[in-house]
């Protein structure tokens, strides 16, 4: 069984009371900002050098986005859905677990190991030790809502049966971090290259099979009950 393809883009904004503004002017402001930020950070990418890159004016640019970072928020948004369509996270899809487990994964490691995303791991890191809150947009906008995210659905497929676990949070964690495991940290080291082909869908057919039986129900019977992964006491 497989997912229906859906388009990748970011969504459409809500047309203000006006003249309705052009989505292809949005979409061209979100790839420039995506290059820039990339290249040059939050602090050295500017809403004017942005606009001159997507062939705007940096009026236009502001009657799409409110902010700098709310425009960071919106690229980090449209490099997340280009790997995870909506419908990945729809805690009524009724598709096999380990499916969409799978096709998960597979998005999640396409995304986290494309050289934008690596690249921006690299700026971070340098920016780390400054004022700015470069870091704490990028949590907010991409891991950290993508695990809040991913919790709903394992909320979900625990309140069917499918799974038991004492805190959804830190079981999509656990997830996010099995995939990633040492290649990631390779890769952003520039010690050795991305996973890729079959190596890469082993790896996630194994990441995927550990956490289903790390977190499976306990089997029916009397006798069959057991304690959560991560319950104490």
């Amino acid at each position: 069984m497989a997912f229906t393809e859906i388009s990748t883009r970011a969504a459409k904004a809500r047309p203000a009371r006006g003249r309705p503004k052009d989505p292809d002017k949005r979409l061209a402001i979100l790839d420039a900002a995506k290059a820039l930020f990339t290249a040059h950070g939050l602090a050295g990418a500017s809403m004017e050098g942005i606009a001159q890159a997507a062939g705007v004016s940096k009026l236009t640019v502001y009657s799409h986005f409110q902010n700098k970072e709310e425009l960071f928020r919106q690229t980090v948004f449209a490099k997340c859905e280009e790997h995870w369509p909506d419908v990945l996270f729809d805690t009524q899809a009724r598709p096999p677990l380990r499916v969409r487990l799978l096709a998960i994964g597979q998005g999640f490691l396409d995304l986290v190991c494309s050289d934008d995303v690596i690249n921006m791991y690299r700026l971070l890191a340098t920016e780390a030790g400054g004022t700015g809150n470069f870091g704490r947009l990028f949590w907010e906008a991409g891991p950290d809502r993508t695990m809040m995210r991913f919790a709903q659905v394992l909320e979900a497929a625990s309140q069917a049966g499918e799974l038991q676990f004492a805190d959804a949070r830190r079981a999509a964690s656990h997830f996010f971090m099995l995939l990633k495991g040492e290649h990631h940290l390779r890769c952003l080291l520039g010690a050795g290259p991305v996973l890729r082909g079959a190596s890469r869908q082993a790896h996630i057919d194994e990441v995927v099979d550990l956490f289903l039986r790390a977190y499976a129900p306990p089997p029916p019977g009397p006798r069959g009950a057991r304690e959560a992964p991560g319950r104490t006491g």
